[in-house]
């Protein structure tokens, strides 16, 4: 991402969602984020989004045209997965990046490869274990994500630490919608 580039970051309060945020705000870009509710919208605010969308009340793909001028947004971040997909494809800008990371509300079906060439646009599924396969690229990572998090210029929110024998209740709480940042699982 440039800076000035306006990004979309579908839930944007939730535990990637919000690293997203601050991440693109540590580079200049110019963050559109979805959330289910105001308090989770106000969140991502606070981390970093400048362009609020209630995905449960507003039309996403309007209001992105609508904050871009009817461009698009240059890039998509999606970590929900199947019920978002075919919106992002007219949420993007020409020349524009999709990056589906996750299944949230279940996996995107086949795509017929042609539907890209209206806008050449481009469609990532990247997985962390492409990025960090070698002990060099892990510990760069690393060594730059910890340099962030020192440095204030991203932080971590924590959800709920919950004991291991209520790891139930942790997916339960996901699923439900009822979180936002990080869960911790305790041994």
């Amino acid at each position: 991402m440039k800076a000035g580039e306006w990004v979309l970051v579908h839930a944007a309060a939730g535990g990637v969602g919000l690293w997203l945020c601050q991440l693109l705000r540590v580079v200049g870009a110019r963050v559109i984020a979805t959330a289910s509710t105001a308090e989770k919208l106000e969140l991502a605010r606070q981390n970093g989004a400048e362009k609020l969308i209630n995905y449960a009340t507003e039309d996403f793909v309007a209001r992105v045209k609508e904050f871009t001028d009817g461009q698009g947004a240059a890039a998509i971040l999606d970590g929900v997965g199947k019920a978002t997909f075919d919106q992002d494809l007219e949420a993007v800008a020409r020349k524009g990046t999709i990056v589906s990371f996750g299944n949230a509300s279940g996996a995107v079906p086949p795509l017929a490869i042609a539907r890209l060439s209206a806008k050449n646009v481009r469609i990532l599924r990247p997985r962390l274990f492409g990025y960090v396969e070698t002990r060099e690229e892990f510990v760069g990572y690393c060594e730059e994500l910890f340099r962030l998090v020192a440095g204030a210029q991203v932080s971590v929110r924590v959800h709920e630490v919950y004991p291991l024998q209520e790891a139930g209740r942790a997916h339960a709480d996901i699923e439900g919608r009822r979180t936002t940042g990080k869960l911790v699982l305790k041994i």
